[in-house]
């Protein structure tokens, strides 16, 4: 069966100009090309349609123009998941920031009898570069290594040109494993911010439930759902309102004042409000919405700098 498989792949690889570009680029064989004319590329295979730079109008077209346009150097920090807990905790408090037991430039340099029984091993440069270790007994160091290193590797940048991560210095941190008790999970509520005002969020679900596929359930400001799915089927039941939505909203806003559009992703465990992270190009502008039409709306939210 797995011989099979891979005999599809390189008969698609072959004859499939489209998958041939996606694997090649995630090689970093288009590295020289112009960011321009890669994501025009990688657009037109993702959405099916040609991008628009001149006039952008969806929420994807104009992520893209942000990623090629709106290069502020402070992005470079807000993305690095160990320099931004020292800006979060700067701007709303340190009860918000997860603690942070070491940061490391080398695996090899973590020194794990000093770690709890339970943390999760982060890279700070990336976007799933991630080990979770519930209990030391079960903890497969071999395994973690060969994935945070495997992520260390990689610069996150090339393979959507989302520029904030270009310059972020590989390191690895390690933080206190978090759970709800209620959900026996950790829940995102990802917040979509434009210019310092919430517009919509999702909540991310079963993220870590074995055998079963993440739910994405999307909602407006007002936490009313909104009837679309993007990447993630929805939930059969829709998640609960978070204890602390409102405040949470007021944290998400004052965290993203002043940016055209990036996504706050908090927690609330055991009723307890924490900053994860900040995205600036959600699912990187190359996933469809369904129906399509919410790719216009999210899209009429965001303000382009000079536009």
């Amino acid at each position: 069966m797995k011989f099979k498989k891979l005999l599809q792949c390189g008969y698609k690889y072959i004859f499939n100009s489209d998958y041939r570009f996606k694997i090649n680029a995630a090689y970093g064989r288009y590295n020289a090309m112009p960011d321009e004319k890669y994501l025009k590329k990688l657009f037109r295979i993702s959405m099916g349609k040609e991008l628009n730079l001149e006039h952008p109008v969806t929420f994807n077209e104009k992520l893209q123009w942000l990623k090629l346009y709106d290069r502020q150097p402070e992005y470079t920090k807000l993305v690095d998941k160990y320099e931004v807990k020292k800006i979060v905790a700067g701007l709303i408090g340190e009860e918000y920031v997860i603690p942070t037991y070491g940061v490391w430039e080398r695996f090899d340099d973590i020194d794990f009898d000093r770690l709890p029984e339970q943390f999760v091993l982060k890279c700070t440069h990336d976007s799933g570069g991630l080990y979770i270790c519930k209990s030391k007994k079960q903890f497969d160091k071999t395994a973690a290594k060969k994935k945070i290193e495997t992520a260390l590797k990689r610069n996150y940048f090339w393979t959507g040109r989302e520029w904030p991560y270009k310059n972020v210095k590989p390191r690895i941190i390690a933080e206190q494993y978090m759970e709800d008790s209620k959900y026996h999970e950790l829940r995102d509520y990802k917040f979509f911010c434009f210019n310092g005002t919430v517009k919509a969020l999702f909540i991310a679900s079963d993220r870590q439930t074995p055998g079963k596929e993440t739910k994405f359930d999307f909602f407006d400001e007002q936490f009313n759902s909104l009837p679309f799915k993007q990447g993630h089927p929805n939930s059969a039941i829709l998640p609960e309102k978070p204890v602390n939505f409102d405040k949470m909203k007021r944290i998400a806003e004052k965290l993203s004042t002043n940016i055209p559009h990036v996504r706050i992703d908090l927690y609330e465990v055991n009723d307890q409000i924490l900053f994860g992270e900040m995205t600036f190009s959600h699912y990187s502008g190359f996933v469809r919405f369904e129906p399509e039409e919410w790719d216009e709306i999210f899209g009429s939210w965001i303000d382009l700098p000079n536009d």
